[in-house]
């Protein structure tokens, strides 16, 4: 999942999207209205999380903008104003979730995946394929009934192949849907994990390199073993 994460305060800014990373939550941060809706304008994000209060264009005039789109991309405001009547304010203005500061991390996070599952409640809450059984909201894995552990930016990256159902995901895709905006386009971070996870998930290999392509997860079984690639 990637966040755009609009805040001011930049100590604040950083330990959200520092505590976002360890639940294998990307987040993109904004200290302004304007750089929000540059943002806005050339990625795609799951949730934007506004606070109210920030220079050039307000939350609110975010989240107007947002609404407008008609994308449906979920809103949680996060703002010290908490009032009653700031909170029906915010759900006017079309915020999906309201947080008061100061709050606590697992809170925050327990509430993007709630406004994720909302929006995509039209696709299967668990996937499977190829013997894999993926769960978004436990965050577990099962290859024929076996529990299989990742770390988080392995699920991740698991989560983006398994949604293109055995199509092909760039590099570049995984970088960005699995990572944040900080991340080097030139690192092999996407490799070396994709690497590690189809260690993890064993043999015979489900995730096969198309060459100069992307990765896919081989969806029909090879017995030679040669259909998921190394790479």
């Amino acid at each position: 999942m990637r966040v755009l994460v609009v805040e001011d305060e930049p100590y604040l800014a950083e330990a959200i999207r520092d505590g976002l990373r360890l639940e294998a939550i990307a987040a993109d941060l904004a200290g302004d209205g304007d750089s929000a809706l540059q943002l806005l304008s050339v990625n795609a994000y799951a949730v934007a999380v506004l606070d109210r209060d920030v220079p050039g264009p307000s939350g609110d005039e975010i989240a107007r903008h947002i609404v407008a789109r008609g994308d449906g991309m979920p809103i949680l405001m996060l703002t010290a104003a908490d009032r009653l009547e700031d909170k029906a304010s915010g759900f006017e203005l079309g915020a999906d979730d309201y947080l008061t500061k100061p709050f606590a991390m697992r809170e925050l996070v327990l509430r993007l995946r709630a406004l994720d599952r909302r929006r995509a409640y039209s696709r299967p809450p668990v996937r499977e394929l190829a013997g894999l059984r993926v769960d978004p909201f436990r965050r577990e894995v099962h290859r024929e009934g076996r529990y299989i552990a990742l770390t988080r930016k392995q699920f991740a990256v698991l989560e983006v192949l398994a949604a293109a159902e055995g199509g092909v995901v760039s590099a570049e895709e995984l970088l960005e849907r699995a990572w944040d905006e900080n991340a080097d386009p030139f690192t092999n971070a996407v490799r070396i994990t994709v690497s590690a996870l189809r260690k993890r998930l064993g043999e015979p290999w489900l995730i096969a390199t198309v060459p100069g392509v992307g990765y896919r997860i081989a969806t029909e079984a090879d017995p030679t073993g040669q259909a998921a690639q190394r790479g």
